[in-house]
């Protein structure tokens, strides 16, 4: 079990590296302020690593729950909401549009099972 959870983390880890390449900018951001632009920009995880830009930073839902922050699964909204893993909560960086933001990356686990990489979170409002 716990070599399983090993592997299945380590495939996530790789996929997500590999996949963060391949990001592209599908509008969701047009016309916003410069501020707001160089935020995104400037937005780090805790352990220091850039969340990407702004065309990686989604809008989502979000729940704080005991166990933590959950989100919708962005793959399949109608779906299982998904916890977001304690290292990829920004606190401390502000949030100038309000809303909370994830950047997300889908992972391929295998040919019949795509998994998500959760690179950052910021909470609505900052939180």
């Amino acid at each position: 079990m716990i070599v399983a959870r090993l592997g299945a983390t380590l495939v996530l880890a790789i996929g997500a590296l590999i996949s963060t390449a391949a990001a592209f900018d599908n509008g969701q951001w047009n016309d916003v302020p410069d501020h707001v632009r160089s935020w995104f920009k400037s937005v780090r995880s805790p352990s220091g690593v850039h969340c990407c830009d702004i065309a990686d930073g989604h809008r989502t839902d979000w729940e704080l729950r005991p166990a933590g922050y959950f989100i919708p699964n962005p793959i399949d909204p109608a779906g299982e909401w998904i916890e977001v893993p304690p290292g990829a909560v920004v606190h401390n960086a502000g949030n100038p549009v309000g809303e909370a933001i994830v950047w997300w990356n889908a992972v391929e686990i295998d040919e019949d099972q795509t998994g998500i990489f959760i690179r950052c979170f910021v909470p609505g409002d900052g939180v």
